[in-house]
């Protein structure tokens, strides 16, 4: 148990070493503004390098996310139907099912997920 803790100890210092001695040698002292705009063969742009984003499509991503992440929270749900019975599982189902769908309704009914809008 102790060489556990004594290579843990030893590989967590090195890390850290390293780790300081990158962020002590690798940090820029003179900020160049020329080197700091777009590059466009060389020449100046000919137009703002900054392209307009859709705020819609960045809402429905992020609905998007959410959902997904919630669909996956669903798999350890069916995995442990084998270990759990159907009196203490059915309940749990049933109001996660009904927090996601409550969702989906809310934001239907705010339009988000229109896209003629």
């Amino acid at each position: 148990m102790q060489i556990l803790i004594y290579s843990a100890t030893l590989i967590l210092s090195i890390s850290m070493i390293l780790i300081l001695l990158l962020n002590l040698t690798s940090k820029k002292s003179i900020i160049d503004r020329e080197k700091s705009s777009p590059f466009e063969c060389g020449f100046d742009p000919k137009s703002s390098t900054r392209l307009p984003f859709s705020l819609h499509f960045f809402l429905i991503a992020i609905i998007f996310l959410v959902f997904d992440v919630e669909i996956t929270l669903l798999f350890p749900l069916i995995l442990s139907l084998n270990f759990n019975s159907m009196m203490s599982y059915m309940p749990t189902l049933i109001i996660f099912i009904s927090i996601l769908l409550i969702g989906l309704f809310h934001e239907w009914k705010q339009g988000a997920l229109d896209w003629t809008n």
